[in-house]
């Protein structure tokens, strides 16, 4: 269908230069609307031969939808494809500008990028050995509370993981400042406090980068610094880019740092033809990124840059459309706190004007349901799950989704799903064929690691039977025969007897299924000889090994042939690591902590109109620029979105640290405060740094996210939308709806 502008959009395509701000709300067609201005950039005659419009933006999904859509739009004007722009995440662009000059910022030649994967697992060995070295530390932030055997277990499990978290999210903030660990180390003995969290970071960030150094690499976030540098060391370097890339466009800009807008904007260069697009309302990676809305509201502000809007959204019904201008004139005028009042901001979504290509669906209002009723947990799947037994039936050619704001709730919906037969698909951290390979693999290295262990031989006899689950009497035989293995004293009397020490021959098999069960024995004997002998084998060909005894299906060896790459790839970063540590890698995975796709759309992007009649399962956050015609989502109460009122628990405050600290909160604003101290501005608040503060103000930021996420989820619905919630799983600590879903539920219940 060809492109017809609506005004709006129109008023973007009239871009000739300078400078433009366009905040793009849900469904506006940003994405169509800046692929059509790159087009008629490249065919308007106002580039050179050797010039280009670039287009940034922000993961690779994006920068595959972005080309192949200039593209055909650059054919339809009778223009040769792939000519006059280039389509690039910040990262792949900054990876370009150091690669064409690294020795400009100090690397070789053959510099190397680490994957995310080994960089966290370089810095998990770094903070790990310094928590050990300094386990005093811990008796600076630990709870008073903690009981003996409690303060050792959080000593030897938790404490670790936090200092990893702390110090993870500081390097990348002290990169974002631009700070190597000897630019922080002079900041902080340039002032008279003493900063401990500070302290501890800057001790680690300094073995980490020196990790790297030996390895010759470089990780992602030194890439966006080291970009700048080289930008700024090399004026005529940096003036070629401003002559190959007249035209900056750039998308997503609600997520962008405040590096990310530095660099953007020194490619701009003079003639800061530069337009940004975005939405505030739908900035939702702050808590796990650098990135600010605020760069993007403080740069419409601007009175050199020309404010536009794109009001207009064709995806959703006029029902749903109200209700999320509801959720922004409630959050900006009557919310309780109100330091979250800014947290959204105009303008409405409206819908499209008559004869748009896009129409917004037929309107019903009766298909906005927001349920009164608090679930426990369990229950909440529950209720979801046979709401969705009724409807899919029902809506064949539909499109339907359930959002989690957690990846755990969204394993448990699909353990259900699965339980009852229902096609999904999940765009988790995982998907469930990946944690269960990741599981049997993981188990059986774990017990390879100590092969005397009668319990973990049971438990690997489970998983290589784990087909008899589907049958109750088969199941049955197979937990007996793991009891028996579990009950052997001398596990090396089954697996390798000596003459008349046969533990299998002295087993009693009388009786129904006695001899299936002494063959079921035999038969396990001889694979798990074969999996020892199979140890002395690199750790990849071990995985494959196992994996040919485990596994028929041509996917599931497929995920063990990536695993088995993951476990090379981190052998290789940690030569002192055996099999418990390589099966905790895996064990990670199973238990859906850790990101590790698949074999998926999800690789190259995804498109919920394949998944017509199938039930799609994702985080709130990764629904972010899909939509469904029925949409539900879970867990809408106030631990999961909370409003930083007093009754409220953050997720991001353990509870076995002090005074509900957020410790992550505090470490930033140390950095931040010595930053502050050594690059002074007219607004540098020279007081001594106080504990407390940061947490406060992280409360705020967090419940702020959590409102624009709640947005974000309740514009993907097309027609339908679902939104329940339910009451935690103690019932010491109950919680309660969210404060904003009570809001627009009155505001619903008025409207009727």
């Amino acid at each position: 269908m060809a492109f017809k502008p609506r005004p709006a959009q129109q008023e973007v395509l009239n871009y000739e230069s300078g400078k433009m701000g366009v905040a793009a709300v849900p469904g506006s067609g940003k994405t169509q609307t800046l692929s059509y201005l790159a087009a008629e950039i490249i065919a308007s005659g106002r580039l050179k031969s050797d010039q280009e419009v670039l287009v940034v933006t922000l993961v690779n999904s994006a920068v595959n939808n972005f080309s192949s859509r200039v593209r055909q739009l650059v054919a339809d004007k009778g223009l040769l494809p792939n000519v006059g722009y280039q389509v690039r995440t910040l990262h792949s662009l900054a990876h370009d500008i150091v690669r064409e000059r690294p020795g400009l910022v100090g690397l070789s030649d053959g510099f190397q990028i680490i994957d995310e994967r080994a960089a966290d697992l370089m810095l998990e060995d770094v903070a790990q050995a310094w928590a050990k070295a300094h386990s005093y530390m811990a008796d600076n932030f630990l709870s008073n509370t903690l009981d003996g055997n409690t303060k050792d277990w959080v000593y030897r499990d938790k404490w670790p993981d936090q200092v990893k978290i702390l110090a993870r999210n500081f390097i990348k903030r002290a990169k974002d400042f631009e700070l190597t660990p000897n630019d922080v180390a002079s900041h902080i003995g340039a002032i008279p406090e003493t900063l401990p969290l500070a302290d501890m970071c800057y001790a680690i960030y300094e073995d980490y980068q020196r990790a790297l150094a030996y390895r010759g690499s470089v990780d992602f976030d030194d890439l966006i610094r080291l970009a700048k540098q080289a930008l700024a060391y090399d004026p005529e370097y940096l003036m070629r880019l401003n002559h190959r890339w007249p035209f900056i466009l750039e998308d997503e800009a609600q997520d962008s740092s405040q590096l990310q807008e530095q660099i953007l904007k020194m490619l701009a260069g003079p003639n800061e033809n530069w337009v940004r697009v975005g939405d505030p309302n739908q900035a939702i990676y702050e808590t796990f990124t650098t990135a600010d809305p605020e760069f993007l509201r403080d740069f419409l502000k601007k009175p050199d840059v020309k404010d536009v809007e794109l009001p207009n959204s064709g995806r959703s019904t006029l029902s749903i459309i109200k209700l999320a201008n509801q959720l922004i004139d409630w959050t900006q005028h009557d919310h309780p706190n109100e330091n979250l009042r800014k947290s959204l901001s105009l303008p409405h979504i409206e819908p499209t004007p008559p004869g748009d290509p896009q129409p917004n669906p037929d309107d019903d209002p009766a298909q906005i349901h927001m349920i009164e009723k608090g679930y426990s947990p369990d229950a909440e799947i529950k209720a979801v799950v046979d709401s969705l037994e009724r409807w899919l039936p029902k809506h064949p050619q539909d499109t339907v989704a359930v959002l989690v704001p957690r990846n755990d709730r969204g394993t448990k919906l699909a353990e259900e799903l699965r339980r009852r037969r229902m096609d999904y698909i999940e765009i988790l951290k995982s998907t469930a064929s990946t944690r269960h390979t990741a599981g049997a693999l993981s188990n059986i290295l774990n017990y390879l690691g100590d092969p005397k262990s009668a319990k973990l031989l049971a438990t690997v006899f489970r998983v290589w039977r784990r087909e008899d689950r589907n049958d109750e009497q088969a199941n049955t035989q197979m937990l007996n025969i793991a009891k028996q293995i579990r009950g052997c004293v001398r596990l090396e009397s089954y697996l390798w007897p000596q003459l008349n020490q046969d533990w299998l021959a002295s087993l009693d098999f009388e009786g129904e299924g006695g001899e299936e069960a002494k063959q079921r024995l035999e038969e396990f004997r001889l694979i798990v000889r074969r999996w020892q002998a199979a140890t002395l084998l690199p750790i990849d060909q071990l995985i494959l090994t196992l994996a040919q005894d485990l596994f028929k299906e041509p996917a599931e060896l497929a995920l063990s042939h990536k695993l088995a790459l993951l476990l090379k790839r981190a052998s290789a970063m940690n030569p002192t690591w055996r099999l418990p540590e390589l099966s905790e890698e895996l064990k990670v995975i199973a238990t859906n902590e850790r990101r590790f796709l698949g074999l998926s759309d999800d690789d190259m992007g995804f498109d919920p109109e394949k998944y017509k009649g199938t039930v799609v399962i994702t985080t709130m956050h990764r629904a972010k620029g899909l939509e469904w015609d029925r949409t539900y989502l879970l867990s809408v109460n106030n631990y999961d979105f909370p409003s930083a009122m007093e009754y409220d628990q953050f997720i991001s405050e353990s509870w076995f640290i002090r005074d509900q600290l957020n410790l992550d909160a505090e470490t930033q604003s140390q950095l931040e405060h010595i930053y502050n101290l050594n690059h002074p501005t007219a607004e540098t608040d020279d007081t001594k740094w106080q504990e407390g503060i940061a947490t406060q103000q992280a409360r705020i930021d967090y419940a702020s996210e959590r409102l624009r996420l709640l947005y974000v989820g309740i514009t993907r619905a097309k027609k339908e939308l679902v939104i329940t919630w339910n009451t935690g799983r103690r019932d010491s600590d109950k919680k309660t709806p969210a404060l904003p879903m009570v809001a627009l539920r009155n505001f619903w219940e008025n409207q009727k």
